[in-house]
């Protein structure tokens, strides 16, 4: 292990052990499986661009990714129809509403404002190329696995429980339909979308999809060049803008850094040229967004001074 990582490793036990300390927050709810997970579970892991490996107490437990799937279904659209063709057809801007928010599509003449709301990551999927929605599921299924270095799988218990409270998300996919922001048959795009969400990944394999973004698209564990290079900064600056929800601005104030939260309890974070850390704790802030997950993330990430707004004298 290199000097540097010795030193992060020491860090990121630190953090670890004070976040465990905190009893804020709680399960998701609305979800079932979400509410059935243990609250006490704490997970962190960091993997470099050169794919050395950093992971502590329960990072090796499968979770339900959730919304963090974006990023990836977005990387695989930039890849497929590149970044222009995407951007003329969801946008690349905080809506400042909730992301299951019907009135930011409203407001914005049926046009959904960023992949990383639930509108724009349904507009989303109905652009992977595809002939068929089994063809959609299985690439996004494909792309996953690429980007995390494992053979990712989609959890039917999860897949269920959330099919069954998607009834909003349906409407949604109508609602975009309805004003030509739909470029597949709209409620299997909503299926797909929720698949999607059901994966069930690790913070290892989570810390190796943003080594893959922090490396130029190289996934620095497999070697494979999983997405070009131009595209990775379009990403990296939709995580930064939208990645937490309503608090993305306060994680870019007090972080600096792009990250993706899921409801599932998962938080990643891109150091680009360094490498990702990933948490996974499934209590919850009221905005969705892991409590612990980010009090690990923000005490490495200071204690390890990286920021991607610092600068120096000169």
């Amino acid at each position: 292990m290199s000097q540097l990582n010795e030193k992060l490793a020491v860090v990121m036990q630190q953090a670890l052990d004070d976040a465990k300390t905190n009893m804020g927050g709680e399960n998701a709810s609305y979800i079932p499986f979400l509410a059935s997970v243990p609250s006490e579970l704490t997970g962190l892991a960091f993997v470099s661009v050169t794919g050395e490996i950093i992971q502590l107490q329960d990072a090796d437990y499968k979770f339900a990714i959730e919304s963090i799937s974006k990023i990836m279904t977005l990387g695989l659209v930039l890849e497929q129809s590149g970044a222009d063709a995407l951007h003329s057809k969801v946008g690349a801007e905080p809506t400042g509403m909730p992301f299951n928010s019907v009135l930011a599509i409203e407001l914005h003449q049926g046009k959904p404002l960023t992949p990383l709301v639930n509108a724009g990551a349904m507009a989303t999927v109905s652009l992977v190329k595809a002939t068929d929605k089994e063809q959609r599921w299985q690439q996004i299924l494909n792309f996953q696995s690429l980007l995390a270095n494992s053979a990712i799988a989609l959890s039917d218990e999860v897949n269920q429980s959330e099919q069954t409270t998607n009834t909003h998300n349906r409407a949604i996919a109508l609602l975009l339909e309805s004003s030509g922001r739909m470029y597949s048959e709209p409620l299997e795009a909503c299926d797909v979308y929720t698949r999607q969400c059901s994966t069930l990944f690790n913070a290892v394999e989570l810390a190796t999809v943003g080594a893959t973004l922090a490396n130029g698209g190289k996934n620095p564990c497999s070697g494979k060049q999983v997405i070009q290079a131009e595209n990775i900064p379009h990403i990296l600056a939709e995580m930064a803008m939208e990645g937490l929800y309503d608090t993305s601005g306060d994680w870019a104030y007090d972080v600096g850094l792009p990250g993706k939260s899921g409801v599932g309890g998962g938080l990643l974070t891109v150091i680009p040229n360094i490498g990702a850390l990933a948490a996974f704790s499934p209590r919850l802030d009221p905005f969705g967004n892991s409590v612990r997950g980010q009090q690990m993330i923000k005490h490495v990430t200071q204690a390890m001074a990286w920021n991607l707004f610092s600068s120096k004298q000169h």
